[in-house]
């Protein structure tokens, strides 16, 4: 009867036409046989045999759930039933069985040279949600979007660059050459220092582009730098000052380390180091190229005088090099590490220039420091995976990374004038700055304004950050209305919308609002008209400013 019915779908009488593993072995399964029997002998499978019935019956009852549940996908092999009979502890006949039915009714196919596989069928049924022992018989339960709102349709978040636009033809190229011409050690216990290929290729890379002056057994490769700094923290002493606009993520990671940070004031040339030497601080961490988020660069006297203090004091400069590549109207600002390698910190990654999801960063240390932040990473890699570095070492090498980084810089500064252009045509009344380079602006808001703008940008569908988030709370400069507005964040197809919504959402004029005019404080921010401020973008657009 069994049989006769498995014939009758189409299917061969044994629906599992190759049970043995051993049929496998000949020589067209290659110089390996014993994976070769491995893959006969199919996957493991978790079936609980339970409920009424003989083995048979429990076993097909535990099939047919686990593919209504959906735990068995539509076209998933299922196990010989030789190594499935032995796991279960039955017989195979029993199993032999138990497919066949399951065949005949529509739940498995079974083709010769194919095995036996889920058939397929319309979407698993979902399961009952659990009813609370509070819960009204009867009642209807809230559908699932009750409770749960409609993620906004533009984000311009900043510190994201285009997923889209990830190189991943380049990236696979590179990924393939490495793995081959990879040696056998590199997929043993990693080195905490990294891979010397990497090492290598950055400091090369370091040295062209960023003037960074260093030797491969001075760099230690992390998984990004919040990574680098928790090692940091467990190597430098005393108080820390940071600029008193960053990110909190930061400010957190230190606090967590117990380790008490000053904030310094920032102006249009960045961080005030002058504060220094009264800050009591042992370290600074700077963000010299691009200040995060005002936009500042580090004015020369400002980079002589903060290594001038790291000198005096035998203190450590943290330079945050995060979005260096990105320069549209200036001249490269080359390192302050540079100008004195045994006292300043230099740290990257490539979560702005490729992905965050390349989970790679680098430190280039003093002498002093790099057997002490080995040590802190322990006896072996445990974050940085070896062929990740090997590849992007090939990236770089190749040229591969220096051609992303070039095409990347167009396309973000095509996206910087659209932004620019568009709240000249559109809020004139908007200053902005921090446009020169990196992948975001901040927008000078009227005081008071900033929570409402946020607010209003979410009803228009755009997620986006208002500058006091990002204010040291120990800060003892004016509080500045502002938006972070990261215009590298949405795909092509999607700037011009968010630009819409960024316009809708920002608050009137003075005239149109019948307010007083926003009163000037100390910021970062100068004097400037639309038309300056749009002109601006291909000139001094750091500068640009608050009517």
């Amino acid at each position: 009867m069994t049989e006769s019915r498995a014939n009758s779908t189409g299917a061969t009488a044994n629906p599992d036409p190759d049970p043995d593993p051993d049929a496998h072995s000949g020589p067209s399964a290659g110089p390996d046989p014993g994976a070769a029997a491995a893959e006969a002998i199919g996957s493991d499978l978790h079936l609980e045999l339970t409920g009424p019935g003989g083995r048979r019956a429990s076993l097909m009852r535990a099939l047919r759930e686990a593919i209504r549940s959906g735990r068995l996908a539509p076209g998933t092999r299922l196990p010989p039933y030789r190594s499935l009979s032995a796991d279960l502890g039955i017989a195979r006949n029993t199993v032999a069985e138990a497919y066949a039915e399951l065949v005949a009714e529509g739940w498995l196919t079974a083709r010769q040279g194919s095995g036996t596989r889920v058939a397929p069928r319309t979407a698993p049924l979902k399961p009952a949600p659990v009813r609370g022992p509070d819960a009204v018989r009867g009642a209807t339960p809230a559908p699932p979007t009750a409770t749960r709102s409609a993620p906004p349709a533009y984000s311009l978040l900043q510190g994201r660059p285009d997923a889209a636009s990830f190189p991943r033809a380049a990236w696979l190229t590179s990924a393939r050459r490495a793995l081959t011409a990879a040696p056998n050690e590199a997929f043993g216990p990693g080195d905490p220092h990294g891979r010397p290929e990497l090492r290598e290729a950055l400091a090369e890379y370091l040295a062209r582009a960023r003037g960074v002056r260093t030797e491969p057994d001075r760099i230690v490769i992390c998984s990004g730098f919040a990574h680098a700094l928790r090692l940091l923290t467990q190597v430098l002493r005393g108080p820390m000052a940071v600029e008193a606009y960053g990110l909190g993520f930061h400010r957190g990671i230190l606090a967590a380390a117990r380790v008490r940070t000053v904030p310094l004031s920032v102006d249009a040339d960045g961080a005030r180091t002058g504060e220094l030497a009264a800050s009591g601080a042992k370290s600074v961490l700077l963000t010299p190229a691009h200040q995060f988020p005002t936009g500042g660069p580090l004015g020369p006297e400002r980079r002589a005088a903060v290594v001038d203090w790291a000198r005096t004091t035998a203190g450590f400069v943290l330079e945050d090099d995060y979005d260096g590549e990105f320069r549209y109207d200036r001249q490269p600002v080359g390192a302050v590490q540079g100008l004195d390698p045994e006292r300043v910190v230099y740290l990257g990654s490539v979560s702005k220039s490729l992905s965050p999801a390349v989970r790679l960063g680098w430190m280039v240390l003093p002498g002093r420091l790099v057997n002490e932040v080995v040590a802190v990473k322990g006896e072996r890699e445990g974050t940085a995976g070896a062929l990740d570095q090997l590849t992007l070492a090939d990236f770089i090498g190749s040229g591969s990374y220096d051609r992303h980084v070039r095409r990347m810089r167009q396309r973000y500064r095509r996206r910087r004038d659209q932004l620019v252009t568009a709240l000249a045509e559109r809020a004139p009344h908007i200053g902005v700055s921090g446009v020169a380079a990196g992948l975001h602006a901040v927008l000078d808001l009227p005081p008071g304004t900033e929570g409402a703008a946020v607010r209003d940008a979410l009803r228009q569908g755009l997620v986006l950050d208002g500058l006091a988030g990002y204010r040291h709370p120990g800060s003892v400069m004016p509080l500045q209305d502002g938006l972070v507005v990261g215009y590298g964040t949405p795909p092509d197809h999607a700037f011009s919308g968010a630009l819409e919504a960024l316009c809708r959402a920002l608050p009137p004029s003075r005239g149109e609002s019948g307010g007083e005019p926003p009163s000037g404080g100390e910021g970062w921010a100068v004097a400037g008209s639309a038309a300056e401020r749009s002109a601006s973008a291909r000139s001094r657009p750091d500068r640009s400013a608050r009517p």
